[in-house]
């Protein structure tokens, strides 16, 4: 199944079933209002929706409009709780490599993650309004799950029947805010602003056999100011899956429905040591900032600015037959002037 939730006044958006082909959509007022009112009652709504999207695919509801990402928000335009890892360990070990720092072993075998600002996201093609571009605005490519209720505790074994939904996520981040925070010792926090989802959430049977060991083995791409900026595949060197990551989350919690747990930037190393750019014959980047750590490491200081005022970026997944999944990601990078 595929989701979608347009604007309509209120805070959390009017839920709309999508077709696969993302062409057609339909309000389901008489089995949820909100997305987040169909992962709370799952159980009961899903043979629901089901239907409904077994009807809207094969053309049998009248009621269907034409689907139009530009009214969407986020699925969940607000969420109980977004938990960000880092499961791709070739980007941590890239980023501490460029300052000289050694990457503990732990990182190999205990997840990194932040809690993050989950009350305000931006909407799919929702500028990025900045004050300041000195502070470093990055993109940040990844994907994501949206969880049912997960007992505290939970094995890595029974973690992955939890996962009800996937997105792919831009991870805002302000990277000339960072090394401040961390210096504190307590973490991200005005670094780490609001971040966008894809306009669609889809179950994970919809990625076919592209969706297995809770990863999924498809590129994920992203054009920078139109152009071409990385393609790596979201299956490969991700060191912990997403049962891995969900299991650490509820390590010592319970998680409520509608969490959404972030994979961190999707980063290959291509056959090589740290990764190319696309123009060089490589699969790209995800994020500016490894741009700007290779460029450090091989000429000892970057040359590749972050994102300025008129700036853009766009995220997307295809599938096998080169059809987009979860639709796209669209955003510019405006000056902030308050409101």
């Amino acid at each position: 199944m595929k989701f979608a939730t347009y604007r309509n006044g209120t805070r959390d958006g009017q839920l709309m079933v999508v077709s696969r082909d993302l062409r057609q959509a339909v309000a389901v007022p008489a089995i949820a209002a909100t997305l987040q009112e169909a992962l709370d009652n799952w159980d009961t709504l899903a043979p629901q929706l089901k239907q409904t999207y077994q009807a809207l695919n094969q053309g049998e509801l009248a009621a269907a409009v034409a689907f139009d990402e530009s009214r969407c928000e986020s699925p969940l335009p607000r969420a109980y709780q977004w938990a960000d890892g880092s499961a791709y360990v070739n980007h941590v070990e890239l980023v501490r490599k460029a300052r000289n720092a050694e990457m503990p072993e732990s990182f190999w075998t205990d997840p990194l993650m932040y809690q993050g600002g989950s009350d305000d996201f931006l909407g799919p093609k929702e500028d990025i309004a900045m004050a300041d571009p000195a502070w470093g605005i990055d993109f940040e490519g990844e994907v994501a799950v949206i969880t049912s209720d997960v007992p505290m505790g939970v094995s890595v074994a029974d973690a992955g029947q939890h996962i009800r939904l996937l997105m792919l996520v831009n991870d805002v981040s302000l990277r000339g805010l960072i090394p401040g925070e961390l210096g504190k010792g307590f973490g991200f926090f005005q670094s780490k602003p609001s971040s966008a989802f894809s306009p669609v959430a889809v179950t994970p049977d919809e990625l076919g056999e592209q969706w297995h060991d809770y990863k999924v083995h498809l590129p994920l791409l992203s054009y920078y100011n139109d152009k071409p900026f990385g393609k790596p595949n979201a299956g490969q060197d991700m060191t912990f899956n997403f049962a891995q990551l969900i299991a650490h989350a509820a390590k010592t919690r319970r998680l409520g429905a509608g969490a959404i747990i972030g994979s961190g930037t999707v980063s290959n190393k291509q056959g090589t040591e740290y990764g190319s750019a696309i123009d060089e014959g490589g699969v790209g980047y995800s994020c500016i900032a490894e741009v700007r750590m290779i460029e450090t490491i091989r000429d000892g200081q970057p040359s590749t600015g972050f994102m300025q005022f008129g700036d853009t970026i766009k995220i997307e997944m295809l599938d096998t037959t080169g059809a987009s999944i979860f639709g796209s990601i669209e955003q510019q990078v405006v000056p902030y002037h308050g409101g």
